[in-house]
C-alpha cells in the first residue's frame, strides 16, 4: 500500500484548502521480495477469522486487548468485543498479549487467513480455476503464422501453469476453443485416441456442446492436447474466412466455467474488428474530425449493451479475460478492451504483427502472463477508522455497490487506487488506520483472505502533510483520475483541471508553509520537487494530447492499461529511464545511473538505452566509437549498421555481455515484455524515440519542462493574488 501522503490533515477543511488528494494505491497481490518470508497463513479452524462484531474489521495489530485479555477494543470503530475462549491469552505488564510475536495477525502488516465455507459461493468449497485458450483462426492469423506460433508454444508453456508453493504440479485445468465466425470446441479427455471437435454455429444462443472432456488436467491429457495443437494450424491452413465474432467467444468461456462451477481466465488471441453477424458486432467509428472537439470523448467510450452485460456476467462467474490483439487496422479497442478492463484482465497489442519481428516479444508476454501469481473471484474491501472513508476506486475492477471492489481475477501487477474523504475529524493521537481485506480463490482452489494494514499520522499542520507527500503515488492518482475524466469532459478541460489543482496545491504550500521570499521565486515542497515534470509528462501522453497523428486504438490502449497500474509502473511510464552505455564499467554489476530525459543529454559519440516499462530503445549517435559498435553489433562502424536491425547479436566480449545483462535485468523487473528497437541518430525511426524525451517539447504537442514550470509558476501567482 502506498499513499499520496503519510500524514492526513485532521479536518475536511484543511484537506479542501491544500487540494492534495488523499489516496492509497493498493497492490493486493504484490510480489513478495526474494529476501522476505512469504505471507503467513493463519488458520482458526471452524470458527474462521476473528473480526469486530460491529465494523467487521479483521483481527490486526490495531486491536487493543483489555480486561486482562478477555476483551478487545476495535481500533477502527472502538467497539468492545469478547475474545473467543480458544483465542484467549494473558497480557504482560505493558498490556500486550504474551503471544504477540507468535501470531502474524497481531504483529505483522500483511498476512492471510484460511476462509471457511461461509466465505464461499453457495457455501460450497471452491474448485481450482481453469485457463481457456481461445484462438482466432481467421485468414489473417493463419497467414501471419500466429496460430502455429501459439500452438507450438502452448505445448511447453502449459507445464508452467501457476501452482501453490511446494506443490508438485498445477491443479489449474485447461480447455481449447478455435473460432472465426463460428466456434469450435475440443474434447481432449485423456482416454481419447484423437481430440474431437464440436462446432457451434449459432452465435446468438451460445452454449458449450460438451460437459466432460472440455476442461482437463494438462498432465493427464498431454498426449491428446499435443495432438490437437499439432492439428489446429493444418486444419485451418486453407481458410479464407476473414470475418470474426468476439462477444460470443467470451460468452462461451463464461458458460464453460459456469458449467464446471469454477473461476478462471480466458486467453483470447484475436486480430480484427468483429464484423460477423452476431451479438457484439462492431463497426468502424474512428473519426479524426472529433479530435479536440466536445465529442472526442465518444471515441474512448465503449459501445454500450452487449459488452457491459458481458463484464457483469464475467465478474459474477470469476472469469477474467486477457486479450492478445494483432490488428492491422482499427479494431475499436475502447470497446474490445472493456471486458478485460473490468475483470482484472490485461490487454496486449501487437500492431502489424510479423512472426520474425514480433514473435519473441509476444511469446515473452504470453509466458509471463500464464505463469504469474494470481488469485480468482476476488472481492476487496477497504475499511478505515472513524473520521474518514474510501469514496472512489480506480482499477481493473467492477463495482456493484459503493464499497465492494470486485475483481474476476487479481494478479501481481494489478493495483487499485482508492480515494478517501473525511466524514468527521481525525485526531493527532490516534492517527488514521486502513485495512484492505481481499477474499479470493487460490490457484489450487482454496478460499483465502489476504489482509494488508496501514496506519498514518494525522496533523492539524499543513506543513506535515506536504513533508510526507509522495510524488510517485500522487502522479498515479492524477493519471487515473484524468484518464477517467476524459470520458466525460473535453481534453482541454481535463488538462486545465490538472494544472489548476497543481497550482492550488503548490500555492497553498507557499502561502502556509514556506518561509517568505520574493514573488518571482518558484517555491516547491521538498517532497514535490519533481511533481511538475511528471505532471507535464502526463499531459503529453497519447490519451491526453489530442493529436490526429496518433491512432485512436493506441490512445485507448494506453488509457486502459494505465487504469490498473501500480505506482512504480506509472512513474516509469511517465518518466523513462535514459541510461548512458558508452562509458559503462564492464567490470561492475551495477546498471549505470540514468540521466535526465532530454535531448541535451544525448551526445553524438554516445550510446543510450531508454525504457519506460512498455518500450525499449537503444539509441546510437553518429559518432559512436567504431570499436564499441564492433563489440556490440559485430560490424565495423555506425555506417555499416543495417536499417532494420531488431536484435543484439550474442558476442563473447565484456561490452556485449554487460549490455545484454542490463537489458535482461530490466526485462526481468517489468510486468510486460518489451521489444528492443535500435535507433540510429537522424534516422526515420528516431521520431518514435524522441517522443519519450519527456523534458523536451512534445512532437505531438505539449510544452517542454522549462516552459511548463513557467506556466505553473504564473498560475500559482494568480491563485495567490
Amino acid at each position: 500500500m502506498r499513499c499520496t501522503t503519510y500524514s492526513f490533515p485532521c479536518t475536511a477543511d484543511l484537506a479542501k484548502q491544500c487540494q492534495v488528494p488523499l489516496g492509497a494505491i493498493i497492490k493486493p497481490f504484490a510480489t513478495v521480495p526474494k529476501n522476505e518470508t512469504p505471507l503467513y497463513v493463519v488458520n482458526h479452524g471452524e470458527t474462521g477469522p476473528i473480526r469486530c462484531n460491529r465494523c467487521k474489521a479483521y483481527m490486526c495489530p490495531y486491536m487493543q486487548f483489555i480486561d486482562g485479555g478477555r476483551r478487545y477494543q476495535c481500533g477502527f470503530c472502538n467497539c468492545v468485543n469478547e475474545v473467543p475462549t480458544f483465542y484467549f491469552q494473558h497480557l504482560d505488564h505493558m498490556g500486550r498479549r504474551v503471544d504477540l510475536y507468535e501470531r502474524p495477525e497481531l504483529s505483522l502488516g500483511s498476512y492471510e487467513f484460511e476462509a471457511t465455507l461461509d466465505y464461499c459461493k453457495n457455501n460450497k468449497p471452491a474448485s481450482p480455476p481453469a485457463y481457456i485458450f481461445m484462438i482466432d483462426v481467421s485468414y489473417a492469423n493463419i497467414k501471419s503464422g500466429l496460430v502455429r506460433l501459439v500452438c507450438e508454444e502452448l505445448k511447453t508453456l502449459l507445464d508452467n501453469l501457476p501452482r501453490e508453493d511446494g506443490a508438485e504440479s498445477s491443479t489449474v485445468k485447461v480447455g481449447f476453443v478455435t473460432y472465426n465466425k463460428i466456434l469450435h470446441f475440443y474434447n481432449v479427455k485423456s482416454a481419447l485416441a484423437q481430440p474431437q471437435m464440436m462446432v457451434v454455429s449459432d452465435t446468438a444462443e451460445m452454449f458449450v456442446p460438451l460437459l466432460d472432456g472440455f476442461l482437463v488436467n494438462f498432465q493427464e491429457s498431454r498426449a491428446v492436447i499435443n495432438n490437437l495443437l499439432d492439428q489446429i494450424p493444418d486444419m485451418f491452413a486453407d481458410t479464407n474466412e476473414s470475418e470474426t465474432v468476439f462477444a460470443p467467444v467470451i460468452q462461451a468461456g463464461v458458460e464453460a466455467l459456469k458449467t464446471a462451477e469454477c473461476s478462471g481466465k480466458l486467453f483470447i488471441f484475436h486480430s480484427s474488428i468483429p464484423t460477423a453477424e452476431a451479438p457484439g458486432k462492431l463497426k468502424n467509428r474512428d473519426d479524426k474530425k472529433l479530435i479536440n472537439t466536445e465529442k472526442e470523448k465518444t471515441l474512448f467510450q465503449p459501445q454500450k449493451g452487449v459488452y457491459e452485460q458481458l463484464s457483469k456476467d464475467c465478474v459474477s462467474q470469476g472469469c477474467s479475460v486477457d486479450l492478445f490483439l494483432f490488428p492491422s487496422q482499427y479494431v475499436d479497442l475502447a470497446t474490445m478492451g472493456d471486458v478485460p478492463t473490468h475483470t482484472g484482465g490485461s490487454i496486449f497489442k501487437y500492431s502489424n504483427f510479423q512472426v520474425e519481428m514480433d514473435g519473441e516479444h509476444f511469446l515473452s508476454d504470453l509466458r509471463k502472463d500464464v505463469e504469474k501469481a494470481i488469485g480468482f473471484d476476488a472481492i476487496m474491501r477497504v475499511r478505515t477508522s472513524t473520521g474518514f472513508r474510501a469514496t472512489n476506486f480506480f482499477g481493473a475492477i467492477h463495482m456493484n455497490n459503493t464499497t465492494d471492489v470486485e475483481m474476476a481475477a487479481v494478479d501481481c501487477d494489478k493495483a487499485v487506487t482508492v480515494e478517501f474523504k473525511h466524514d468527521d475529524k481525525l485526531s493527532e493521537e490516534t492517527g488514521a488506520l486502513m485495512q484492505c481485506a481481499l477474499l479470493y480463490t487460490t490457484v489450487s482452489g482454496q478460499r483465502r483472505l489476504r489482509i494488508h494494514n496501514l496506519s498514518l499520522n494525522c496533523s492539524a499542520q499543513l506543513s506535515e502533510l506536504y513533508k510526507s507527500c509522495e510524488t510517485d503515488a500522487l502522479i498515479n492518482f492524477f493519471a487515473k483520475s484524468a484518464y477517467r475524466a476524459m470520458l466525460n469532459q473535453p481534453l482541454k478541460t481535463v488538462r486545465e483541471i490538472l494544472v489548476n489543482q497543481t497550482a492550488h496545491m503548490l500555492a497553498c504550500y507557499r502561502k502556509n508553509c514556506s518561509s517568505p521570499s520574493a514573488a518571482s521565486q518558484l517555491i516547491l515542497p521538498d517532497a514535490m520537487k519533481v511533481f511538475p515534470v511528471y505532471l507535464n509528462s502526463l499531459m503529453k501522453t497519447g490519451p491526453l494530447v489530442g493529436s490526429a497523428e496518433l491512432s485512436t486504438d493506441d490512445r485507448a490502449h494506453q488509457r486502459l492499461i494505465a487504469t490498473a497500474m501500480g505506482v512504480e509502473d506509472t512513474q516509469l511510464l511517465l518518466y523513462p529511464r535514459l541510461i548512458p552505455l558508452h562509458n559503462m564499467d564492464v567490470a561492475s554489476d551495477v546498471v549505470p545511473a540514468p540521466v535526465r530525459c532530454s535531448e541535451e543529454r544525448l551526445t553524438d559519440a554516445g550510446m543510450f538505452l531508454l525504457e519506460n516499462g512498455r518500450s525499449l530503445f537503444l539509441w546510437l549517435g553518429q559518432a559512436c566509437p567504431p570499436e564499441l559498435v564492433q563489440r556490440v553489433f559485430n560490424v565495423p562502424s555506425f555506417t555499416h549498421l543495417p536499417a532494420d536491425l531488431s536484435s543484439l547479436p550474442v558476442l563473447d566480449n565484456p561490452q556485449s555481455k554487460k549490455l545484454r545483462s542490463i537489458i535482461d535485468s530490466l526485462l526481468d523487473q517489468r510486468p510486460s515484455a518489451m521489444k528492443l528497437l535500435i535507433v540510429k541518430q537522424k534516422d526515420r525511426s528516431e521520431m518514435l524515440f524522441r517522443q519519450h524525451l519527456v523534458e523536451d517539447k512534445g512532437p505531438h504537442g505539449g510544452a517542454s519542462y522549462m516552459d511548463f514550470l513557467c506556466y505553473v509558476h504564473c498560475e500559482i501567482r494568480q491563485v495567490l493574488t
